[in-house]
């Protein structure tokens, strides 16, 4: 059964196991060198430290909740805000290629999107639009500022009546969080 261990933590004495991961020997004693779990492995006679690591580095596959910070000519920037659901704060950012989007707007910047990692490449993160659950899934209108609602492929204001052309999420306006700061 593993238990929570503390850096410096007694696991095991040097007769009984050897250092595995995370861990050290001193002299008498296997120690943690690291919060983690203990994991025992008696067959081998290893002791080992696994650490709850929260994950900062999305992995291929990964799907990405996050804003857009810049539009270029074929590409936009995101700042990942969530990892599969789950909130980081790590403030890292990821490119998605629009190129072989047809749409005049895919997403402004302070739309809240919603995009797939496909890799790294030259130390980018890279991630792709294409599926029809990825795309915005919040946005105001870039006229007024007020609500927006789709229509189609587009999407309208509520109050002034502007239509913009944008890469819609099936999921758009449907996610519980965007609620949050109204």
């Amino acid at each position: 059964m593993p238990n929570s261990v503390l850096p410096g933590d007694t696991l095991a004495t040097i007769e009984e196991y050897a250092a595995g991961n995370n861990t050290y020997d001193d002299g008498e004693m296997i120690r943690s060198t690291i919060v983690g779990e203990s994991d025992i492995i008696k067959n081998e006679r290893i002791v080992n430290v696994k650490n709850q690591e929260l994950r900062k580095f999305p992995e291929p596959d990964d799907i990405i909740i996050g804003t857009v910070e810049a539009v270029m000519g074929s590409m936009i920037a995101v700042l990942i805000m969530f990892i599969n659901s789950k909130p980081v704060k790590s403030h890292v950012e990821c490119i998605c290629s629009t190129r072989n989007i047809r749409k005049r707007n895919i997403a402004l910047v302070k739309d809240l999107v919603k995009v797939k990692i496909i890799g790294k490449l030259n130390g980018a993160i890279h991630a792709t639009l294409n599926g029809p659950e990825l795309g915005v899934l919040f946005t105001k209108c870039r006229k007024c500022g007020k609500n927006v609602k789709p229509l189609r492929d587009i999407i309208k204001c509520t109050e002034c009546g502007w239509t913009d052309d944008r890469k819609l999420s099936s999921d758009f306006l449907k996610s519980d969080f965007i609620k949050v700061g109204e």
